[in-house]
């Protein structure tokens, strides 16, 4: 389990110089420090701890995705993100860049799973893979939750906005699947990142 510094350095770096772009003129300020926040709390929560607990390459990588998204997301709001070509090519009545996040929200539970594994709260190895889809479908609920509560408090077009339903009745349930399914993929990477072949559990 390699973990460069470099490569870490690169990725905050990255997501500094798409927070200075994404906080040029903002289609909602609003939303965007609503959407920020989530990921600045995370990157933040990252650094802090690093000296205490490092991850592995791959997971502070995953952790960037979602951040790299999640900013694009507070910069336009998800529903006007441009993804029409996604969305021509394969003929989709509404934009799922919201979807893509979600999924990417999913790939975390490697992140979960590798603490538990690693710091020997879990040791048999399957069940810390379980366990990160577990917390990840947890999240998901958790958070269409905190979408909903916002959207009932603000009452305007910036909670709506913030839920991203774009009319479809299901997209919280849809949202919840793409959760789930990014852990389920996380969770292969996790067996595979670690080789299981060399778990005794």
């Amino acid at each position: 389990m390699i973990k460069n510094k470099k490569f870490l350095f690169s990725l905050l770096f990255i997501l500094f110089a798409e927070t200075i772009w994404s906080a040029c003129s903002p289609y909602d300020i609003q939303v965007w420090w609503t959407e920020f926040l989530t990921a600045l709390f995370l990157v933040l929560l990252f650094v802090c701890t690093y000296k205490k607990f490092q991850f592995s390459n791959l997971a502070y990588f995953l952790m960037f995705l979602f951040c790299f998204l999640q900013i694009i997301g507070a910069h336009y709001t998800f529903e006007r993100v441009p993804f029409d070509y996604i969305t021509q090519l394969f003929g989709f009545e509404r934009n799922h860049y919201d979807r893509v996040a979600h999924f990417t929200i999913g790939l975390s539970g490697f992140l979960v799973s590798e603490f538990l594994w690693r710091k020997k709260i879990i040791t048999s190895f399957k069940w810390a893979a379980f366990f990160g889809v577990v917390f990840i479908m947890a999240v998901a609920n958790f958070w269409e939750l905190v979408e909903w509560t916002y959207a009932e408090i603000d009452g305007g077009s910036a909670g709506l906005a913030f839920l991203g339903s774009q009319g479809d009745i299901w997209d919280a349930q849809k949202d919840m699947l793409m959760d789930t399914l990014g852990s389920i993929v996380s969770c292969v990477l996790f067996c595979f990142y670690f080789n299981w072949g060399k778990s005794k559990k």
